[in-house]
């Protein structure tokens, strides 16, 4: 307000004060922002525009950090994979793997909305490529076999990425065009169905998982040569 009373209006911010906000802008912000973006909206909801609005700042900005979405999705997954957990390099290889894979499954449920992207992704950047290093090297540990640790890799994969997408998006929560067979139907034709459906639900998630780590385990030991490896 003006001593007259009127209210005075406020012009353009200063050349300063832009180049204070474009220097406040980092990557590291704009993965915070985007991270907040995607955990709301999901991955599909994110955008150079929403993301702008929420920094304050111009897309053009964005792109001097990220030159297109692309870019900043792998980052937004290298920043989901730095976050996992290695298990301390004392421990028996059988335990580090398999607190390897309670690792993956904790990351997995950090960035739920994040997840789907993260499981599919080459993982081709520096910060994946090392990650898929470190796994390997922890199967090699339990089978030294290279074939095999390779095999058991893969396996190990299907069953993380499988595990992961199931508790963060759901197979049942999934798109389909088609209307729902009734409870009646289920009832009369899927006995099986409706007897396991009990063991599906979320309190039922940690024993299913734990034995999905466990035969892994026994799998590995087995053609490890039936002993537990003991460096």
């Amino acid at each position: 307000m003006t001593a007259s009373g009127t209210r005075r209006r406020r012009g353009p911010p200063s050349a300063e004060a832009r180049g204070a906000k474009a220097v406040a802008l980092s990557r590291e912000r704009i993965v915070e922002a985007a991270l907040d973006i995607v955990s709301a909206e999901g991955v599909a909801g994110l955008s150079t525009r929403k993301l702008g609005e929420r920094l304050g700042c111009e897309a053009m900005s964005i792109y001097h950090h990220y030159p297109g979405k692309q870019h900043l999705l792998d980052a937004l997954v290298d920043h989901a994979i730095a976050s996992f957990e290695w298990p301390p390099q004392d421990l028996p290889p059988l335990q580090r793997l398999s607190l390897a894979m309670y690792a993956y499954r904790a990351m997995a449920h950090r960035f739920p909305a994040l997840f789907p992207l993260v499981a599919l992704h080459r993982l081709n950047t520096e910060t994946g490529v090392r990650f898929i290093e470190g796994i390997l090297r922890l199967v090699q540990d339990v089978v030294p076999d290279p074939e095999l640790a390779a095999r058991h890799f893969r396996t190990l994969g299907y069953f993380l990425a499988g595990a992961g997408l199931d508790e963060t998006s759901g197979y049942a929560n999934g798109p389909s065009a088609a209307v729902p067979v009734s409870d009646e139907f289920i009832m009369r034709e899927c006995p099986r169905l409706v007897a396991a459906s009990r063991y599906f639900k979320r309190d039922q998630w940690d024993r299913t998982f734990a034995l999905g780590v466990d035969s892994m385990l026994q799998a590995m030991v087995r053609d490890a040569g039936g002993k537990k490896p003991l460096r």
